[in-house]
């Protein structure tokens, strides 16, 4: 049995087909939430409720487990994200209970630039993760990936929204410098499931990218031909777009972008582009050719149904507040 973690996201859901595909049993883990779980449709998993807090529900999740996928996440919240407690503690707890188990390996998607001493938080916490895993005693296998892309991700589609939501011209961080070298997502889950059959990776670290390098606006233009929507493109210094994006971040309900995201491309996380061909056979996707997602759809219409129900969320915790008080 292989567990998976964050199986909602994006990656998860590419994932997920796959282990499918291949006849694989899989349990997925999922945090509660009054939101429906976003999984694959068509695709049958065991599911358990379960927070990375609590110690004895991830025991019981556990049960008849070989193998944890350990994809779970807190920084496409934005915000919201909770890191110590879900990318730190929550995976320490993860490792412990795989360990205390008997789970025969774990598989764990990090970030290039991974990090205990990097400035930036989401490095920060993916590098003290790693350690937790690394200090558990459970073979594993560490994958750190540059910035990974596809249907419903937090970069490309982010942008292509904001975008939308642009009249004419948008703003990028000032400087040439940053390179980003994006990976499909199905490419990378190929290199988990290939990871999955090969006793060779078991405590190892890979560090694996897409096949070109490419500044921010160099993908903003290869984003605005993919959605036919042409911007005048202006450079602003990245103290000033933060500041404005988080400002945005805490007026406007789910805005598309977060000062996490601005973290993707503040430094370069890129690798030799022969990593992924010399150690997984797999010859990366082209990015411009890998697009066809980004749909021209009313970017009104998703952004007031996410808002709306960011409301109804906001709404029934405070209805439930008010009742525990009265009581």
């Amino acid at each position: 049995m292989i567990l998976v973690t964050g199986a909602t996201g994006f990656i998860g859901r590419a994932l997920i087909r796959q282990l499918f595909e291949t006849g694989r049993q899989v349990r997925v883990l999922i945090r509660p939430s009054r939101r429906s779980p976003r999984l694959p449709k068509g695709v049958p998993v065991e599911v358990a409720v379960v927070s990375l807090a609590d110690d004895k529900a991830i025991q019981t999740a556990l049960k008849d487990v070989d193998t944890i996928i350990h994809l779970a996440g807190s920084e496409s919240q934005g915000r919201d994200a909770k890191l110590s407690a879900v990318d730190m503690r929550g995976t320490q707890n993860l490792s412990r209970a795989a360990a205390e188990a008997g789970v025969k390996r774990m598989i764990y998607i990090s970030h290039l630039g991974a990090s205990r001493s990097s400035g930036f938080p989401v490095f920060k916490a993916k590098g003290i993760a790693e350690e937790h895993i690394r200090r558990s005693g459970v073979p594993f296998t560490i994958i750190r990936t540059s910035l990974v892309f596809g249907p419903e991700d937090h970069f490309t589609t982010s942008l292509a929204r904001l975008l939308q939501m642009s009249p004419f011209f948008f703003p990028f961080p000032s400087g040439e410098r940053t390179v980003i070298q994006p990976l499909w997502v199905e490419d990378l889950a190929s290199v988990i499931m290939w990871s999955l059959n090969n006793e060779n990776t078991l405590n190892q670290t890979y560090e694996i990218g897409g096949s070109e390098y490419f500044t921010i606006r160099q993908i903003l233009e290869i984003i605005m031909q993919a959605t036919h929507r042409p911007h005048l493109l202006f450079e602003l210094h990245p103290v000033l777009l933060r500041a404005l994006i988080v400002t945005l971040e805490t007026f406007v309900p789910n805005y598309p972008a977060s000062s996490f995201w601005l973290d993707y491309v503040s430094i370069s996380r890129t690798c030799p582009v022969d990593n992924l061909p010399d150690a997984f056979g797999l010859m990366p996707a082209r990015f411009a050719y890998r697009l066809d997602y980004l749909k021209r759809t009313p970017w009104y219409a998703e952004f007031w149904d996410r808002a709306i129900k960011r409301i109804s969320e906001t709404t029934g915790k405070v209805l439930e507040s008010i009742r525990t008080f009265r009581l």
